[in-house]
């Protein structure tokens, strides 16, 4: 459990670098040469090879999309999460691995997640079932994919094993989203994933929550909380994202077609000058932030079949449903109806078959 040197990044979200340079280990062991993947993502030999230095969050995301295309894996960040030590994610790691029970050490992980990246936040709830929630601070999260799913493939993996236990989640949601839904990733949580949902989020069975770790320590785990305590001391104040702000913002005026910058910004007390700066500080602006949610809230709201495409339309704040068809081809190649059954087929043909207990009732297991 080394020390990490920050960098000067100001306010940019930074991470330990650590997914960044297992992409790059694995590219090397299959014979290509990282060098290119590092160059597409604007990272220095010296910051791959130190392990040391924190790389941004987004140079991270860029790391493995470009890595994921050099291999032609469409899956590269889910591969690259079943098989590195778990223990390599250090200090948060071993907090979390002597913790109490499952619900302590999540709790735990949700406390001190940022030192091992400031860009993901942890998030966990307890209510009728255990949930697990991913935010995006001040990072792009339509951008990633592959380094979302190697945190999706670790959490599980975590779960599992400090828990001695085969844990099957109840529900898995992400935002981003793809055309077919890997058979993998249904063999490998053991439940289907939602893409294109409206938060990133895994469900586990309240009763989960209460399973013993088979590490746990409470001296060491005292110990080791105080020294994370330091660590999170030794951080550098952090911001709120724009970005969140303005997307939940967004999402609330688009039904009442007043979705514009002015609109915005007004809410958010600040001109729209300041709030375009704002925006492009986090490398994005306000019409591609449009954009882009609008598109993922179609897919989100043509999953819901109970949803008419004319009222679909009107959430997304177009007058007239030819105008959502205009916008979903140019963002899918295909119509809000043509989708609809798309998807419709293929829930029909992953839907798995109805298990059931020995005496007959249908069940599920976890």
């Amino acid at each position: 459990m080394h020390p990490v040197t920050p960098r000067s990044f100001g306010r940019i979200p930074s991470a330990t670098g650590g997914i960044a340079r297992l992409a790059l280990a694995q590219l090397r062991k299959l014979g290509k040469d990282p060098r290119p993947v590092m160059s597409g993502a604007g990272l220095t030999v010296q910051e791959a090879d130190d392990p040391g230095t924190r790389l941004e969050v987004r140079t991270e995301i860029k790391v493995l999309e470009i890595a994921a295309r050099e291999l032609q894996d469409e899956f590269f960040g889910f591969h690259l999460a079943h098989d590195f030590d778990l223990r390599e994610l250090g200090l948060v790691y071993y907090v979390m691995a002597s913790s109490a029970d499952l619900a302590d050490a999540l709790r735990n992980c949700e406390r001190y997640s940022k030192i091992n990246n400031e860009g993901v936040r942890l998030r966990f709830s307890l209510g009728r079932t255990a949930t697990i929630g991913l935010d995006y601070i001040s990072v792009d999260r339509s951008s990633d994919r592959h380094h979302f799913e190697f945190w999706l493939v670790t959490l599980v993996r975590i779960c599992r094993q400090m828990t001695d236990n085969t844990l099957t989640p109840h529900k898995l949601r992400v935002r981003h989203f793809r055309d077919e839904p890997p058979v993998e990733f249904k063999i490998f949580f053991g439940a289907d994933v939602e893409f294109g949902a409206d938060a990133d989020e895994i469900t586990f069975p309240l009763s989960a929550a209460s399973l013993p770790i088979v590490g746990r320590d409470n001296y060491l785990n005292k110990l080791l909380r105080r020294y994370a305590d330091e660590a999170l001391a030794s951080r550098p104040k952090e911001r709120a994202s724009i970005r969140s702000n303005v997307e939940r913002i967004i999402v609330q005026l688009l039904p009442h077609g007043r979705a514009n910058a002015s609109e915005v910004a007004r809410q958010l007390g600040m001109s729209s000058r300041t709030l375009s700066r704002k925006l492009r500080d986090e490398d994005v602006t306000y019409a591609d932030m449009l954009e882009k949610l609008r598109a993922a809230l179609a897919k989100r709201y043509l999953s819901d079949h109970e949803l008419p495409v004319s009222e679909i339309a009107w959430l997304l704040g177009y007058r007239e449903t030819s105008s959502l068809t205009n916008a979903f081809r140019r963002w899918t190649g295909t119509t809000p109806r043509q989708f609809r059954s798309s998807e419709c087929r293929r829930r029909k043909a992953n839907r798995p078959p109805a298990r059931f207990k020995k005496d007959g009732r249908q069940g599920t297991e976890w």
